[in-house]
């Protein structure tokens, strides 16, 4: 039931989330811009600042977590996905 754009990299999904999406699933570990940075760059943009970001990442250490909240992501999912886990976050989030 979802709709999902992709983005190659983090500075391609910076300008993709300009379209306002209802949440994004932020791999971490992106060419050319990083997961980390282009989360704190969207949160720091009013027309993105709002949109739920959830970390996906292979990083699944309470570190990397508390790393992703405080580059501004509003959950955290490590890999290999559960999407029944996932689907659950999103709903929560939006």
């Amino acid at each position: 039931g979802y709709t999902v754009e992709v983005a190659a990299d983090g500075a391609s999904g910076i300008e993709a989330a300009l379209s306002r999406p209802d949440v994004i699933l932020m791999d971490m570990s992106l060419p050319v811009v990083d997961g980390w940075e282009a989360t704190r760059r969207l949160k720091a943009r009013s027309e993105t600042g709002s949109i739920p970001v959830i970390a996906l990442t292979a990083h699944a250490l309470k570190d990397d977590q508390e790393k992703a909240m405080k580059a501004g992501c509003d959950g955290f999912h490590p890999k290999p996905i559960e999407m029944e886990e996932l689907i659950n976050l999103i709903q929560k989030l939006t």
